[in-house]
């Protein structure tokens, strides 16, 4: 009997996998909800809650990743981890909202500090 796909040994199968499992069911549903959403005003209670949620959701993962984190993310300090999502923030909110450069700067402070200590 055949495990899994642990027999697939092709190069292209994990870019396949990830396309066919991660992007393709979760574009479906961005899809239709643009398609559906067309009638719904933007400052109705309906979509106000909707924003709080996916903006929870998004606090929950981030401060797992910081607080329990699993990987070589956990060999980094947690002083470090903090520090850098800090920093990260704070460059987030004064460049002008700008997500590219808050995660520029997280990385760059948790690759950099990682290093300096030795840790990686």
């Amino acid at each position: 009997m055949i495990d899994g796909f642990a027999y697939i040994d092709a190069w292209w199968w994990p870019y396949l996998f990830i396309l066919l499992i991660g992007w393709l069911p979760t574009d479906i549903w961005r899809a239709l909800g643009v398609l559906l959403s067309g009638g719904i005003d933007e400052n109705s209670e309906m979509l106000v809650f909707v924003r709080a949620v996916a903006t929870a959701l998004v606090a929950a993962v981030i401060s797992k990743l910081i607080l329990f984190p699993a990987g070589n993310l956990a060999i980094a300090p947690i002083e470090l981890r903090v520090f850098a999502a800090s920093l990260g923030f704070a460059s987030f909110i004064i460049s002008g909202k700008r997500v590219f450069i808050g995660i520029l700067v997280a990385e760059s402070i948790l690759i950099g500090g990682s290093l300096w200590m030795g840790v990686f």
